[in-house]
This record gives structure tokens, sequence and C-alpha cells, in this order.
């Protein structure tokens, strides 16, 4: 029998180390590092061996693709908008990884998601670690899914439900809720540990792979929103999904991190109801509900979220400051980002927001990550600042240098044909990314640098306090 040496790992990032030490160098984190009893490698081989076989290898063939579909056989789930993410359905014997913050829903998306294939006619395991057979049927029953031929099952040990699987046809869909309770026999390990993940995820991935069956692997998220456990599984599967969404806020949205199958950054939205979620087939008319045009400090962004075009909210406070060092907040947006927009409008634009509370949120809870932004937020920046109402029908892309040069974006006609489907008129853009808009319907008015932004909107100003002053009098 093979000897087994000891190693240390992190049981926050995976790193391994020769021994044990008090903090992980890899992840920074303090009294992570456990103990691990690993096999040596087999005499003649170059590590562990999975299999039973004592043979130096087998022999495999290889075929062609010659008369081969190049196109990956995909299974829908009956739901449109996990189907964009997914990049079209469900690709036979890819293993997707599902993280969100507990309680946003992934439970009950995976179920909608079995109840819709197996009403469709196809096999669907639902298998839960952290819930019993009876409270995963109390789910249903909320989402109007009790009819649904889903099987169900609570078990968390990993060659029981291989070899079940194993029994009768391939499933089409399993889903495994959550990853991190799994364990296996192989690895002699505490559940939820590093190991136990890791080979509990590698035997579940090579099931999926040699069956054909597609997985979803719930898994948990730490403090900062990301997916608990080793990061090599991210690695080992295909695709990895995250769940967002906000308490206050009854929408919830899917976004695709990782996909081999399909466009990354593609996102989903949702709505959550009484009756579980609901697709969102217009996001940009649920971002901009209840948007008030008539007060300063607010500007439209056309946005991109992987295919899709989004149009989102930016909102800006500017506020003289009682204190000794100017407040910063935001939400939504990238806090060094405003940090620098503040700063380019002080440099090259001559305004003093130094003196000034600064708040910038994007409503709806939606976070933005795109440069193409800077300019939505400087012009809310500036109408908070100088009391000037936007125009209502105007959205607001591009890009803002440290130079103070305006700098196009991507994708500038789909922006653009989405926002003129809403209704909005005209468009600030850069001078440099006219020609990528091509022929849209919309007024374009082009700017140069950040000068011509200020400008335009501090036109305004005096007849928008004029028009206060006329309604006090």
């Amino acid at each position: 029998m093979a000897k087994r040496s000891n190693s240390f790992a992190c049981q926050s990032c995976g790193a391994v180390y020769g021994r044990w030490q008090g903090r992980c160098e890899a992840c920074n984190g303090w009294n992570t590092i456990a103990e691990e009893s690993t096999p040596a490698p087999l005499p003649g081989g170059t590590g562990p061996r999975l299999g039973g076989g004592r043979g130096k290898g087998r022999v495999f063939t290889l075929e062609g693709l010659a008369g081969a579909s190049m196109d990956a056989p995909r299974v829908a789930s009956g739901i449109a908008e996990l189907d964009r993410v997914t990049g079209g359905g469900f690709v036979k014997g890819s293993v997707i990884l599902l993280g969100g913050d507990p309680g946003i829903g992934k439970s009950t998306l995976v179920m909608q998601a079995c109840g819709a294939l197996a009403k469709a006619g196809h096999r669907v395991v639902y298998i839960s670690g952290e819930e019993a057979v009876g409270q995963v049927r109390l789910r249903a029953e909320r989402l109007m899914l009790s009819d649904a031929p889903v099987e169900l099952a609570a078990e968390t040990n990993v060659e029981d439900i291989i070899a079940t699987l194993s029994q009768g046809p391939a499933p089409k869909l399993v889903i495994i809720d959550s990853i991190q309770t799994m364990w296996t026999e192989a690895v002699e390990a505490a559940p939820g540990t590093v190991s136990q993940v890791r080979g509990s995820a590698q035997m579940l991935i090579r099931y999926a792979k040699t069956s054909g069956t597609a997985l979803i692997l719930v898994g948990h998220v730490t403090k900062d929103g990301q997916i608990a456990g080793p990061r090599v599984v991210e690695h080992m599967v295909d695709a990895v999904a995250s769940f967002e969404g906000d308490g206050a806020h009854h929408f919830r949205i899917l976004r695709a991190v990782k996909n081999r199958f399909g466009p990354t950054d593609e996102i989903g939205v949702f709505e959550m109801t009484g009756a579980g979620l609901a697709e969102v087939p217009n996001p940009s008319s649920l971002f901009l509900a209840g948007r008030d045009t008539g007060s300063p400090g607010t500007a439209v962004f056309a946005a991109m979220e992987g295919t899709r075009p989004l149009l989102v909210e930016f909102q800006a406070l500017v506020a003289p400051s009682s204190l000794g060092t100017s407040r910063r907040a935001v939400v939504g947006w990238d806090q060094n980002r405003l940090s620098m927009i503040i700063a380019v409008l002080e440099a090259h634009a001559g305004l003093k927001l130094g003196q000034y509370d600064v708040y910038l949120n994007v409503a709806g809870g939606l976070r933005i990550n795109e440069p193409a932004a800077d300019a939505a937020a400087a012009a809310a920046l500036v109408s908070s600042l100088t009391g000037a109402p936007l125009p209502a029908d105007r959205v607001y892309i591009g890009e803002v240098a440290l130079t103070g040069a305006l700098r196009p974006a991507a994708q500038m006609s789909a922006r653009l044909k989405e926002a003129a489907k809403l209704g909005f008129a005209s468009a600030f853009l850069p001078k440099a990314g006219i020609d990528s808009a091509g022929s849209s319907s919309m007024g374009l008015d082009a700017g140069g640098d950040v000068t011509d932004l200020v400008s335009g909107i501090a036109a305004l100003a005096p007849r928008a306090r004029r028009k206060v002053g006329s309604e006090q009098g």
C-alpha cells in the first residue's frame, strides 16, 4: 500500500505548503492552513492514480472529427434568461458552478430549471446536501412545480450519488446543492475542507463528462462575494455563474463570469416574486422605472452587459461638507473610478469639488464595471454641482482619460439602438465615436474632452436658477 505524506493546505484558497504557518501567503488569511494527508506517488508514475489499474498505462483510440457535428448539442432549459447566460442551453457533459449570497435565490432558480426540463420529458435529478427531501418538496409547491417529475434525494456521499445516478438512463440535468456539503471516501478530511471540495468536484465532473449529463454545482460565497473553496474548482468547471442581487431590490442578476460554450459577462435579469423568479425581457425599463426627470444630478448611461444593451441611471449628490475631509460614497460603481473623475474635473474643467461631499449611486442596485460610464458619472456630478437638470431624453456614453479627453466605447451602435427604442432622442458621445455610431436616428452631440461636457451642462444652469427663482417668488 502506498505511503501517505502530509501537506498543509489553506482552507480558503487551496494553496499548499510543506509546513504549517500562521498566515497564508496567497490569500493573506490567518489561521486558515490545516494539515492534510495525500497519497504518495506510485513507483514508476508521476503521481497518484485515480483508477484501480497498476499498469503503466492503457491503450486508447483517437477518433477523427470527420462527420462529427462541430456545434455542441444543447438542451434548452425552458427559461430564456438562463439560456441566454449559458449560451443557448445546457451543453451535454458540461459543468456549471453557480454561486451567490445566502437567500439570493440560487435554489429557487435551479428548482425552476429542473421543473421546466422535467415537464419537457427529460430525466432530472436534484440532490440536496443541506435540506431534507420534504423541505425541497415544500419549495417546489411554492413554485407551483409539485407536479413536475423531478427525482429528489438528500445525500452527501459522492460515491453513493454516482452509483445511484448510474442506474438507468443518464439524466439530462443533475443539481448538486451544494458542493461544500459533499464528501468522498477517497479523501481523509472533514466535509467542507479544501481537499473534500476538490475531490468531490473532481469525481462529479468525471461522471458528467463520461455520461453526458449536464451538471450544476451550487456553491457558497465568502464575505467578499467570491465562491468559497479552492479556486481550482473554478478552473475545473466549464462555466462559472454568479447570482447577484440586493435584498432591498426585487430583481436578481445572473452573470456569466466564465463560459467555455458562450459569451462571458452575459447577464440574465429576473424579478423575485411570490411565485418564484420571473424573467425580465426588457431590463432597461425596469432600471429606469420611476425616474425623476426634473431633478439635477441624474444622467442615463447606455451600458453593455455581454451582448445585451442596458440603460441605467446614474445619480449624484454634491453637497457642501461640514467635515475637515470630504466624504466620498459610491454604490454600484468603482470608488477609485469616482476619485479619478473628480480629479479630472478639478484639473481640466476648473471645478472645485474638494470642499464638497460627493455621493454617487447606480439606481436599481446594478453594478457597472465598464469605463464607458465615465461620461454619465461626470455629467451627473456637474449637474448636481450647478443645479442644472439634464435633458430627460439624452444618454451619455464615453470614457474619460486622465488628460481630460473623451474616448469612445465599444458597440456604440447597439447602445444607441437600445436608447432610441426606449424613446431617447439625443446622445452625448466622444467625437472619436461618431463613425462607430452608425446611422442612428438620434441627435448626436459630440465632445472632445470634459470641458465640452461641462460647458454644455453649465449653459443650462442660469435658466434653471431663473426658473427656480420665479417659482419661489
